[in-house]
């Protein structure tokens, strides 16, 4: 497999592993009119989409937008994330390959540095939200988040 998609799918496994380290009670805490944990990964679910949409529509097809007011669930989170991460792979692997992606300049490596700060962006967002609504992660998940190597 090439280093950039693994690179990818650890990533992806980093959403789920802070998921799933969240209790259903707490996916819906947030703060002041912010997104709640739970809608911040289904706003990252929903980017991938919006890519895949303009760069690999072929893909698109098969996904399921998480709509406004949809009952999220850790499953859910984590299944529509697996999916969609499946598919920005498959986009990325053919950019890779091509040298280019439709949609995106400069270069597909350079998407996938978009899509992980992103997405990191919005996991740092999900873990201050939770702190200051008074929800404790614990410190070995939040270590856990860096733990690249072994994810």
């Amino acid at each position: 497999m090439n280093d950039l998609i693994d690179t990818w799918r650890i990533h992806n496994r980093i959403n789920n592993y802070l998921i799933t380290a969240i209790t259903e009670e707490a996916l819906h805490l947030g703060i002041d009119r912010g997104r709640k944990a739970a809608e911040q990964f289904a706003h990252m679910h929903n980017v991938r989409l919006m890519w895949l949409k303009v760069s690999a529509p072929a893909l698109f097809a098969s996904q399921t937008k998480i709509e406004k007011g949809e009952r999220l669930t850790g499953d859910l989170l984590t299944q529509r994330l697996n999916e969609s991460g499946d598919a920005i792979a498959a986009m990325l692997e053919a950019a890779l390959a091509a040298g280019k992606m439709k949609g995106f300049k400069p270069h597909p490596a350079a998407f996938l540095g978009y899509m992980i700060s992103h997405e990191s962006h919005h996991r740092g967002q999900i873990t201050q939200s939770l702190k200051q609504a008074g929800y404790k992660i614990d410190a070995k998940v939040l270590y856990g988040l860096w733990e690249w190597g072994s994810r």
